[in-house]
């Protein structure tokens, strides 16, 4: 059932990207997520992944949300699809990934741009039109979301092409997973989508809580090195802190969309909460909601109740 469940999203992932490049197009991929959340880095790396495999092509260009260079970029990729990286920043809750997504649109006219699979969520509602006037303006805007109620909210605001689509992290495929040392591994945010938890029981065994907000040894770029290697070589080293940790557990329970969808690809069984605005009870109803691996995710109660 769980193989069935990723290899469905895989096949979803294959047609979106397949929908606007073919073998030997060329593409450019903004927005690399700089920083030590494992999440993020999976779904780079999935992207890059699908991206390769659809048009046997590395990206022309790539940039960080404050390293996009206008010449640079019409130097590297004067023609093909511009991708935005995918993810959970579509909205206000993370500013400078929106306003970086903006400008893209409201700067990069002369081609089609193809904004990758987001949760949406505006915790001040009218703040969605100011991103809808950009969106009307571009000729060829395409847009995927990764649950219902985020295309319910872009279908009655954004005049543009939108469809469900599965997170790209999927792209990575089933990952090894190493010996487990703790009977259950917690890991919960503690960032601006964190909700307290303090029900949680304290169980027995063997219990460790923690979170992966935190970057261990990154490698430095080598002499000669693209820029799209060398983010891959961050984010590859980032998602391999991720599975060591989840790997950890016998048993997880966590309030990331990403630590699900890793422990998936791991085929460790887990049991979900959710982060302030219900971004995890959404994916798992649009996507996962079959698999096997996953326990009750009711309450915070039941959750650490069931594995007291």
């Amino acid at each position: 059932m769980t193989i069935d469940v990723i290899e469905a999203q895989q096949a979803a992932l294959r047609a979106l990207y397949a929908a606007h490049v073919v073998r030997g197009d060329r593409y450019a991929l903004v927005d690399f997520p700089d920083h030590a959340n494992v999440g993020d880095s999976a779904i780079w790396l999935g992207e890059l992944a699908m991206l390769r495999a659809v048009t046997g092509n590395d990206p022309d260009y790539v940039c960080t949300w404050d390293g996009f260079d206008p010449d640079a970029f019409a130097r590297a990729s004067p023609h093909g699809v511009l991708f935005l990286h995918g993810g959970g920043n579509l909205g206000d809750i993370w500013p400078h990934h929106q306003q970086f997504r903006e400008r893209m649109v409201a700067q990069v006219r002369d081609r089609r741009i193809v904004q990758l699979p987001q949760s949406i969520h505006f915790r001040a509602p009218g703040r969605i039109a100011a991103f809808a006037r950009g969106v009307a303006a571009h000729p060829d805007l395409h847009l995927y979301v990764r649950d219902r109620p985020s295309l319910e909210l872009a279908r009655r605001h954004l005049d543009c092409p939108v469809a469900l689509a599965p997170d790209s992290a999927f792209a990575l495929g089933r990952q090894p997973r190493r010996a487990a040392d703790c009977d259950v591994l917690r890991l919960l945010r503690t960032d601006d989508e964190r909700i307290a938890h303090d029900d949680l029981p304290p169980g027995e065994g063997r219990i460790v809580t923690t979170d992966w907000l935190e970057d261990g040894v990154l490698p430095a770029p080598r002499p000669g090195q693209s820029h799209a290697d060398h983010y891959a070589a961050l984010a590859g080293a980032r998602v391999a802190r991720g599975l060591a940790l989840l790997s950890r557990g016998r048993h997880i329970v966590t309030d990331r969309l990403h630590a699900h969808i890793l422990a998936l690809l791991l085929d460790i069984p887990h049991h979900v909460l959710d982060n302030d605005y219900g971004k995890l009870a959404r994916y798992i109803d649009a996507w996962t909601v079959a698999s096997p691996l996953i326990g009750d995710r009711a309450t915070t109660t039941s959750a650490g109740s069931a594995l007291a």
